[in-house]
């Protein structure tokens, strides 16, 4: 009788498998594959040669928990050729103990980890032998998967990328700030596969939830809920008051790796504390780490519509102060990500960018989550189609509606804003740290015949007030830059466009807010309350907010809202306006010095200047980068810094890898909150 087939050693051949799977960035030590591709692995026998006349190989793929019936097992022969529709195994060569094999998983498989154990049977005596484990992904590069994305350099930035940009401030003056995404940093895949069993639906229905594994509608939809913790034990808490004493300011991080690590190393429990852009950038770091492409967006001025009319109102009171009367609101900014992919779950022409927005906001199907929903539908007032479209769609294109509150409780509509919501969304371009303005995706030109046929269709029963004509006009002026630290000033322009006196009372009112819209305290207030202006005349009256008084009150986001009302004493007439001011903090200098060269130690100098008029505290730089700092974060604290006073560290550290890296900087004191500094580094290979 021939000897039994015994395993002696496997090569699962990981550095190779890696880089042909475009996995080569999650290192060597272990496989991690694409779903829809082969890859080639090298068993070692002891006694002797495969014989495939005596011999009988076949395979055992197992995936998800046994114990709690959610799981997989497939098994399928060895052959002598390949196919693409199943697991299956083929031989690549077979010489003396050494026998090579081509192994493929189809394009339908469920992501996730992965046992693989082979069979060998020799005249009806079976042994099976466990080869190792690898993890299986989605994957972009594959034409029959459904996250299909045709463009290599799209691939590189959606997926690949583990560094990008978030923006914010105001449609007027946007910003951006450094994220590392991390995907491929130790341990982050296997959290983000640990997430999926952290669910509401796979806690409910473990069987259920595990069957839609493979599907990246389901899974995506599931992320959206599971970055935060409102049903489940997900990742993040959010907190939009100004109290984080409990936890870690939203703007204090400076990536998702430690986020994801803090919730992994504390058995599942929320981090504390995250806003939408903390939110929107974990999901992206999930979602791409998973193999789908996903990019970051924010939407400035974007609407919150908590009753579904397509109408935000904002209340003043005769004296020009904004009322908290809705529970609508106006987002300074919003953001949230899109994920690419087909959706075979709706009628055709709805593949492409899906709309997911993981920050807790309303309920959908009983948990807080949204989406995904297409982009397409969103741009043709589709709303009818899953998943969250019509609360979507009101964010970018929502009406805003001013309505004056007289003292006996009555209100009275002063104007509607077809044009205010949705401005300037925007998203890191594609291989540059450019911003590119997506908001043609998202609707049609403002004022445009399509872009009113598109509201309409979306909510055909809207009859919306009509306002008279005024007869006036009003705007409010401000820089473009207006450094923290100094006093703010603005301006009105009110204008009047008849031949007759107007007789009115000019009000201007600042309030620093937070970025969600939500008022914080009053910093400034004027009131004019005989106010001229002559036949076809346009005045200018000046408005300056003092930094003793705002500082008292403005929070991280640096925002101030200036509100101007308008009254005709002899028509009633009113005119409102409103501008969000974006306070600017100084630049933290990044210089590197040194040969930037893989595992050669390197130093980063940071120079800042406090922009103050009083002293700083308790002065703290925190450094990271995806690639740059072995450790997640490091510290550098300061003493006290006093006015216009330059200080300049130095931090050391070795980059773990090569190419285009991005360093991350963080200044936090008592009066500066979370100032952010970045700086772009090519690493060269340590073998050149």
């Amino acid at each position: 009788m021939s000897q039994n087939l015994s395993v002696a050693t496997t090569d699962l051949q990981c550095k190779v498998n890696n880089r042909a799977h475009n996995a080569d960035e999650f290192g060597f030590e272990r496989l991690v594959l694409r779903r829809g591709g082969r890859f080639t692995i090298t068993v070692n026998f002891i006694h002797r040669e495969y014989q495939p006349n005596d011999d009988k190989i076949s395979f055992i793929v197992q995936t998800g928990v046994e114990a709690s019936g959610a799981f997989e097992k497939i098994t399928f022969p060895l052959s002598n050729s390949l196919a693409e529709n199943s697991w299956n195994a083929a031989v690549v060569s077979n010489v003396g103990k050494q026998l090579t094999l081509s192994i493929y998983s189809p394009s339908t498989s469920k992501i996730g980890h992965y046992s693989l154990n082979m069979v060998c049977s020799t005249k009806g005596q079976s042994r099976i032998f466990n080869l190792g484990e690898f993890i299986l992904l989605f994957n972009p590069w594959c034409s029959a998967d459904a996250v299909f994305l045709d463009t290599e350099g799209k691939r590189r930035e959606y997926v690949l990328n583990d560094q990008g940009l978030t923006y914010y401030g105001t449609h007027k003056h946007i910003l951006s700030s450094a994220w590392n995404f991390g995907q491929f940093e130790h341990g982050i895949v296997d959290i983000c596969l640990k997430l999926l069993n952290n669910s509401k639906n796979y806690v409910d229905n473990p069987k259920e939830d595990f069957s839609k594994r493979n599907d990246p509608v389901y899974i995506s939809r599931i992320i959206s809920a599971v970055v935060n913790c409102n049903d489940d034990n997900g990742i993040i808490m959010g907190n939009w008051g100004n109290d984080y004493s409990n936890g870690i300011a939203p703007t204090k991080w400076n990536g998702s790796i430690s986020i994801l690590r803090k919730w992994n190393e504390s058995g599942c429990r929320p981090v504390r504390y995250g806003q939408c852009w903390v939110f929107a950038a974990v999901a992206c770091t999930v979602l791409r780490c998973l193999g789908i492409a996903t990019r970051n967006i924010t939407n400035f001025n974007s609407a919150h519509d908590k009753e579904q009319d397509l109408k935000i109102d904002n209340f003043y009171d005769e004296g020009g102060k904004p009322l908290n009367l809705t529970k609508d609101s106006m987002w300074n900014y919003h953001c949230w990500v899109e994920c690419w992919m087909t959706r075979p779950d709706l009628n055709p022409g709805y593949d492409g960018w899906q709309v997911l927005d993981p920050t807790p906001q309303e309920r959908s199907g009983g948990v807080f989550c949204c989406g995904p929903s297409p982009l397409k539908a969103i741009k043709n007032g589709d709303v009818e189609l899953k998943y969250d479209t019509p609360f979507v769609f009101a964010e970018v294109n929502a009406d805003c509606v001013s309505w004056l509150v007289y003292k006996d409780g009555s209100k009275r509509q002063i104007s509607v804003n077809h044009h205010l919501v949705g401005q300037h969304i925007s998203t890191k371009a594609v291989g540059s740290d450019e911003r590119e303005d997506l908001t043609h995706n998202y609707k049609y030109a403002e004022g445009s015949k399509e872009e009113r046929d598109t509201f309409n269709k979306a909510d055909a029963k809207l009859n919306l007030p009509t306002t008279s004509e005024n007869t006036m006009t009003i705007k409010l002026n401000a820089s473009q830059a207006n450094p923290n630290g100094k006093n703010l000033e603005t301006s009105v322009v009110v204008t009047n466009n008849t031949s007759v006196v107007k007789n009115c009372r000019l009000m201007l009112c600042a309030q620093t807010v937070f970025y969600d819209g939500k008022p914080i305290q009053e910093c400034g207030w004027k009131d004019l309350q005989s106010f001229k202006l002559g036949p076809q005349e346009v005045k200018t009256e000046t408005f300056q907010v003092l930094y003793s008084d705002y500082s008292k009150s403005i929070t991280e986001h640096n925002q101030i809202c200036i509100t101007s009302l308008v009254i005709e004493y002899d028509t009633n007439e009113v005119l409102v306006a409103k501008k969000v001011i974006t306070l600017e903090n100084p630049r933290l200098d990044i210089k590197i010095i040194g040969e930037p060269v893989q595992y050669r130690e390197m130093v980063a100098e940071i120079c800042f200047t406090n922009p103050l008029p009083e002293d700083l505290c308790h002065g703290v730089f925190y450094v990271e980068g995806a690639g740059l700092t072995e450790e997640q974060e490091l510290q550098c604290p300061v003493q006290s810094i006093g006015p216009g006073q330059e200080v300049k560290v130095r931090v050391k550290f070795t980059p773990q890898k090569s190419g285009l890296r991005k360093m991350i900087v963080d200044f936090d004191c008592n009066l500066l909150k979370d100032l952010k500094g970045s700086k772009n580094v090519i690493i060269k290979p340590c073998h050149e």
